[in-house]
């Protein structure tokens, strides 16, 4: 019997539709919901991704829903990686990374400790620090790495990073110690000291932080619930996407996915999956452009990219394979664009999108450009691609 069949047009209309791009939404959880996750190592380029969605771009309501509010909340979750997701669905992403994220950190730690010789049994050492770091979170609020060491001698001490290195550098206990309970689900990034494209993120127990938050039954039901709302959003695609996606083992993946109803489509390079209850047709929508920031979660969605993206990966990824800012049109990339150091956006289009598309595409650089007043965004956790580098100089 021969499988449903979806082509690659329908898969573009489909990102549009589902990734707040053809029709903008209104609010930084609407947004947040339509991507699953926003990625955030970079806040400024979270603040940006959700921007390029919303009909009134505005940081004071990205900074609403992740500080007033907390209905969307910064984990680090999915292939290790900071992402701010619904709070409804922040415990389930840490629970369904927990054995690849939290606890490969935990090992991390162990052998810096090993290495630094702090103590005879690294095991037993970071457990004491780890029930000391849990016991003053509470007292603290809101806290900084360094006001958490200074608080307790075990927390203050330090370690080598890197050593060898050009990179080689030395940190507290603690400021090592919060990435590791973070991935565990203990601790929360909260407000940055700065402005809005800040790294300098302070921190406060997950306990409490949010009434949205919603504890999952067990990692396995968290995993499916996971990759239900990836495949509704990134979906028709291959189970080897949402495994680069999450980071998962094969095992893993396939187990999320065989607790879902899904059936097997035919796409225009080799089968997909689907939610067997989403096989619709998308429908049409007026022509549309974007330009979304370096590391944008539908430019990073897949680990196959070819019906997107087209022969423009090595202009507009690093070498390390993360995405630069792209310019995009109708679901398909056409360029790339970047933030120069006087605040304007430059832009450069890899392929012709239309006479139509090239004056919406220098109406959103304006209006881009309004948006940031001024600021100027550098690549922070990745290189800058090719196009962006050419264009800055």
């Amino acid at each position: 019997m021969a499988l449903p069949r979806i082509d690659d047009a329908e898969r573009r209309r489909r990102v549009g539709a589902r990734h707040a791009l053809a029709a903008p939404v209104a609010s930084t959880e609407d947004a947040a919901r339509a991507l699953v996750a926003v990625h955030s190592t970079d806040p400024a380029s979270m603040t940006l991704a959700v921007a390029a969605r919303l009909q009134r771009p505005d940081v004071g309501d990205v900074e609403r829903a992740l500080y007033t509010d907390r209905t969307v909340v910064r984990v680090l979750a999915m292939r290790r990686t900071v992402f701010a997701v619904p709070a409804d669905l922040a415990l389930s992403c840490l629970a369904a990374t927990a054995q690849s994220v939290a606890g490969p950190e935990r090992r991390k730690l162990v052998g810096l400790l090993r290495d630094a010789r702090v103590a005879e049994d690294p095991e037993a050492w970071l457990d004491a620090a780890h029930r000391a770091a849990l016991a003053l979170i509470e007292q603290l609020g809101t806290f900084s790495a360094g006001e958490l060491a200074a608080a307790d001698p075990l927390l203050a001490t330090q370690i080598e990073i890197s050593p060898g290195t050009k990179y080689a550098t030395r940190q507290s206990v603690a400021s090592r110690l919060m990435t590791l309970m973070s991935a565990e689900g203990h601790v929360v990034r909260a407000r940055p000291d700065g402005a809005w494209g800040s790294t300098r993120f302070r921190w406060a127990a997950m306990a409490g932080w949010s009434d949205h938050l919603v504890e999952p039954q067990d990692a396995q039901s968290a995993a499916a619930e996971v990759a239900r709302r990836w495949l509704f959003a990134y979906g028709p695609a291959r189970p080897e996407d949402l495994q680069w996606w999450t980071g998962w083992t094969k095992r893993t993946t396939t187990a999320a996915l065989a607790a879902l109803p899904t059936v097997e489509i035919q796409g225009d390079e080799g089968p997909l999956i689907a939610l067997a209850d989403d096989l619709g047709p998308t429908p049409g929508s007026a022509p549309w452009v974007a330009l979304l920031p370096a590391l944008d979660s539908t430019t990073m969605g897949w680990k196959h990219r070819d019906w997107y993206l087209g022969p423009h990966r090595a202009s507009l990824y690093d070498v390390n394979g993360n995405a630069g800012p792209t310019v995009w049109a109708d679901g398909r990339v056409v360029g790339g664009w970047a933030i120069r150091d006087d605040g304007t956006v430059a832009v450069r289009l890899l392929q012709d999108p239309g006479s139509a598309a090239r004056d919406a595409i220098d109406d959103a650089a304006h209006r881009l450009e309004t948006f940031l007043d001024g600021t100027v965004v550098k690549a922070r956790a990745r290189g800058w691609s090719p196009v962006e580098r050419e264009l800055r100089s």
